[in-house]
């Protein structure tokens, strides 16, 4: 018998990022730790729910200190009828199969140079690819993004289907984290 994921309710301020980047307007906020530890995992972790009564499907990304954030683009605030600083009701869980995660497109390029990378990579479960991407997307160097990609290549040939050494919660290593808030 299959465990139903738990559903969470909880209020949260929306907090604005300090560093919003080029596009739109958008806003985050993070998980109480309650809410984190009925997910199935501490790293990136797609779920189902609702901001006041608005459904969404969104993946979590993690914080560095064993919880989750969630980024809202400005349309989901405006339907949600909400704004920076204001309090949101929210009801999360996590869906029940990792939707295939969009693959970026230098690593997919590398890995079809190669058919036996190709085929290891075809052969991880979708966890094991949102994880590779993960580790190659979060490096800060466009010269540690390539060297990933190259060394993500290089273990996948050797048939490996985990990415190694990789702390998916940003806890242990410290290289993740929420963004910081403008509020």
């Amino acid at each position: 018998m299959t465990q139903q994921p738990k559903r969470y309710q909880f209020t949260a301020q929306l907090l604005r990022p300090k560093y919003m980047g080029d596009g739109e307007a958008w806003a985050f906020i993070i998980l109480p730790p309650d809410a984190s530890a009925c997910l199935p995992r501490r790293g990136r972790t797609t779920v189902v729910g609702h901001i006041n009564e608005l459904p969404f499907q969104q993946l979590l990304e993690p914080d560095g200190q064993k919880s989750h954030w969630l980024r809202l683009d400005e349309t989901v605030l405006k339907k949600a009828n909400t704004r920076f600083g204001e309090l949101a009701h929210f009801e999360i869980q996590a869906i029940d199969k990792e939707p295939e995660p969009d693959i970026p497109h230098d690593l997919l390029t590398a890995l079809e140079q190669d058919p036996l990378t190709l085929r290891t990579w075809q052969a991880t479960t979708t966890i094991a690819r949102v994880d590779w991407i993960h580790w190659i997307t979060t490096a800060k160097q466009a010269k540690t993004r390539l060297k990933r990609i190259n060394d993500a290549c290089s273990m996948l040939s050797e048939g490996k289907k985990r990415v190694c050494c990789f702390d998916t919660s940003g806890f242990y290593s410290k290289a993740l984290s929420a963004p910081q808030s403008d509020n």
